[in-house]
Formats: C-alpha cells, sequence, structure tokens
C-alpha cells in the first residue's frame, strides 16, 4: 500500500474547504482517510493551513509521498514556523 498526503475537498459549492489526509493513494479523492492531518482553507487571508505538524513528518518519514499541492503547501509553511 502506497500512502500519499493530499488534500481531501469538503465544503459546499464554490466554497472549498479541505483537508489535509494521509490516505492510499488508489482511493478516491473523497474515500476514507487514513489519518487527518491538518486542514486548508484557501478562502482566508491569514492561517490558511493549520497542521499536525509532527503526524505529518511522522508520515513522510515512513515512506507517505505528498501531492504537488500539499507540497508547495508544506514548502510554504517551513518559512512561517521558522521565524
Amino acid at each position: 500500500m502506497s500512502v500519499r498526503i493530499r488534500l481531501q475537498r469538503i465544503g459546499r459549492p464554490k466554497r472549498a474547504y479541505y483537508r489535509v489526509v494521509a490516505i492510499d493513494q488508489r482511493a478516491k479523492r473523497n474515500g476514507k482517510p487514513i489519518e487527518i492531518l491538518g486542514q486548508y482553507d484557501p478562502v482566508l487571508q491569514e492561517n490558511k493551513l493549520s497542521l499536525k505538524q509532527d503526524r505529518v513528518d511522522y508520515w513522510l518519514k515512513t515512506g507517505a509521498k505528498p501531492s504537488d499541492t500539499v507540497a508547495s503547501l508544506l514548502k510554504k509553511q517551513q518559512p512561517a514556523e521558522a521565524k
């Protein structure tokens, strides 16, 4: 089983809201996740992304690969936490 860290869309039409989840890569977009790692709200101006960073690090160390979108979000999150 190959695990991916990707976004799971929730929310109402034209008001997207996402969960960051660890999920089997063969599962559907809104399939049952292994673990919910955080949330992402693209509409907010501040605090768009909130994560359980220790769990994200755990999944990355065990070989989970982030999707392109999640990888860019994680990359943007790192400098903000280092300050």
